[in-house]
C-alpha cells in the first residue's frame, strides 16, 4: 500500500497541514520540526503525488525553458544559471531546444510543454512578434534575445550592440586596425550578429578607422565556423591584426587556427570574443571578452516570469529589460 501523507504525519509527529507546509517549502515553519517530517518521509518512503497537488493549487510550480541549441556554451550556460535562480523560487525547469525550427517554436507555444509548465522562457528565432503574440495563450510568456521586440511582450536581452562597440574600441585602443569579423549573417541587422556587427562599425567610425567589408567573415557560431572563417582569410592573403568572433565559440576555434598556423597571439594578431563562457578563462591564452551579465540575464528572465504567474506584475505592456555588460580583458587582446 502506498505511504500517505497521514503515514508521515503520525510517524513525525506532527499535522497534516505541517507535512503539507514542509512540501510545499514553506518558509514559516522550525527548523527542528521540518527536519521530522524530512526523517519521516525518508524512512517511509513517502512520494509527493505532484498530480493531484497541481490540480488543487492550478500550477505545477514548473517553467518550460526553450533555447534553440544546447550545444552552445552559452545557452547551456544560461540553462544552467536559470535552474538555480528558479529552485531558490521554488520552480523547476523543463527544458527543450528548437533547433531555429519554426514548427519547434510554435510547439514550445501550443504543445505538450505549454501544458505542463506555468510558465515559458522562450528565445523565438524564426517566429514573428504577431505569431508569438497571438498563439501564446493566457499563460505568461518572457522572450530572451533580440529577435523579437514588440511592446506586447515581455523581454530580457543584453545589450549586444553597446557591448560590441566597446570592445572594438578596445581593440582599436590596442593599436589593432585591421579587425577581422567572425560569425556575420549576411543582410542581419536586428539579430544579435547584425546588432554586434554594428556596434563593431560604430567604433571604428568614431576611431577614424575605416570599415572594410574584406575582413567581415561569416561562420557557423561553433569553433570548427571560427576555425574555417580564420583559415580562409589567411588563405586568401588578407591582411588583419585582430580577430573579433561574435561569440567566443568561434574566437577560440579562431584562436586554435592561428596558433596551429604558427601565427602568435596576441603579439601578431589579437583576438577576442563574445559571451564569456567558462571556457574562455581556462583558454590558452585566456580570452579577451565581453560578459553579458549573464546572472542578471536569468535573475530577471525567471523573476519577471514567476512575478507574471503570481499576479505580482499585472501590467498589460511588455516589460523590456537591458542586462548590463563587462568587458573582461586577458591574455589574448591585453
Amino acid at each position: 500500500m502506498a505511504v500517505t501523507m497521514n503515514d508521515v504525519a503520525r510517524a513525525a509527529g506532527v499535522s497534516l497541514k505541517t507535512v503539507s507546509n514542509v512540501l510545499n517549502d514553506y518558509e514559516f515553519i522550525r527548523p527542528a520540526t521540518r527536519q521530522r517530517v524530512q526523517d519521516a518521509i525518508a524512512e517511509l518512503g513517502y512520494e509527493a503525488n505532484l498530480t493531484a497537488r497541481s490540480l488543487r493549487s492550478g500550477k505545477s510550480h514548473m517553467l518550460g525553458l526553450v533555447l534553440s541549441d544546447l550545444a552552445a556554451p552559452y545557452y547551456a550556460e544560461l540553462a544552467s544559471r536559470m535552474m538555480t535562480v528558479a529552485e531558490r523560487r521554488g520552480y523547476r525547469v523543463l527544458v527543450e531546444q528548437s533547433g531555429a525550427l519554426g514548427a519547434n517554436e510554435l510547439g514550445a507555444l501550443q504543445g505538450p510543454l505549454r501544458q505542463l509548465t506555468d510558465g515559458l522562457l522562450f528565445t523565438p528565432l524564426v517566429m514573428g512578434a504577431d505569431a508569438v503574440a497571438s498563439r501564446r495563450g493566457a499563460k505568461p510568456v518572457v522572450l530572451l534575445g533580440e529577435h523579437i521586440l514588440d511592446p506586447r511582450l515581455d523581454l530580457v536581452t543584453m545589450r549586444n550592440q553597446g557591448a560590441a562597440q566597446a570592445l572594438t574600441a578596445h581593440l582599436v585602443a590596442g593599436g589593432r586596425r585591421r579587425i577581422a569579423v567572425l560569425g556575420a549573417h549576411t543582410g542581419e541587422s536586428a539579430g544579435s550578429a547584425g546588432l554586434r556587427l554594428n556596434g563593431h562599425r560604430r567604433a571604428l567610425e568614431d576611431a577614424g578607422v575605416p570599415f572594410d567589408p574584406v575582413l567581415v567573415a561569416p561562420g557557423e557560431w561553433r569553433r570548427d565556423g571560427g576555425a574555417a572563417a580564420v583559415a580562409g582569410l589567411l588563405e586568401r592573403g588578407i591582411p588583419f591584426d585582430a580577430v573579433f568572433g561574435l561569440n567566443d565559440a568561434l574566437a577560440l576555434g579562431a584562436m586554435h587556427e592561428l596558433l596551429v598556423r604558427g601565427v602568435k597571439v596576441p603579439q601578431d594578431v589579437a583576438v577576442a570574443g563574445f559571451d564569456d563562457i567558462d571556457e574562455a578563462r581556462f583558454a590558452s591564452p585566456s580570452l579577451t571578452t565581453v560578459s553579458p551579465g549573464m546572472d542578471e540575464i536569468a535573475e530577471r528572465s525567471v523573476g519577471l516570469l514567476i512575478d507574471r504567474i503570481d499576479g505580482l506584475e499585472v501590467g498589460e505592456d511588455g516589460v523590456h529589460v537591458e542586462a548590463g555588460f563587462a568587458l573582461k580583458i586577458r591574455e589574448s587582446a591585453p
